[in-house]
């Protein structure tokens, strides 16, 4: 077995421990404020906004309106949306900015983070709390229990992904949803 298959296999085996300390409740309730949306907003820095941007492209692809934060063609956000933050220390400036404006708007906001209690955890309506290790390791001990051997917020950013994709895997099941149905909603001009 080569060092980088053991490599590889670690890496599954952290996110395999992980994701099974994602609770079900979490799923349910952000899949319930999802379907209770008029339209959601995905919002992230960094690799944390990748996750959220396929966040985005599966609620579309289930029929879902969805839009990422800071696209050109994303509308204002009303008092029927939803805001998704995905933020693993809960503090990043910009993102808690951005929470502020939407709770302006009346808007619901949730975060999906490592932090509950963080700046983003105290002003959304929603806080999901997820393992993982945050970027700053010099914080580990204040934010997370998680240890993990990756880089960075490696760890939260695949469980978060993770969790996303079973929050869409609950709404399938609330909508009465296939993957094929979905697939007609898929990019066709690639």
């Amino acid at each position: 077995m080569s060092a980088s298959s053991q490599l590889a296999r670690l890496i599954a085996s952290e996110l395999e421990q992980s994701a099974q300390l994602i609770a079900d409740s979490a799923i349910a309730e952000l899949a319930d404020k999802v379907l209770g949306a008029e339209q959601v907003f995905l919002a992230g820095a960094g690799r944390s906004g990748l996750m959220g941007r396929a966040f985005a492209m599966r609620l579309m692809h289930a029929g879902i309106p969805a839009y990422v934060v800071g696209e050109t063609i994303t509308p204002g956000i009303t008092e029927r949306d939803l805001l998704v933050i995905g933020s693993g220390s809960g503090e990043t400036a910009s993102l808690v900015q951005m929470a502020n404006k939407a709770k302006t708007a009346k808007a619901s906001v949730a975060v999906v983070t490592i932090n509950p209690a963080s700046s983003l955890g105290s002003i959304c309506d929603l806080a999901v709390k997820l393992p993982g290790a945050v970027k700053d390791r010099s914080r580990q001990d204040q934010m997370s229990e998680t240890r993990t051997v990756q880089p960075m917020g490696s760890l939260f950013e695949q469980t978060l992904l993770v969790f996303y994709d079973a929050v869409i895997l609950r709404i399938m099941e609330q909508k009465g949803l296939e993957g094929t149905r979905m697939y007609g909603n898929h990019a066709n001009l690639e």
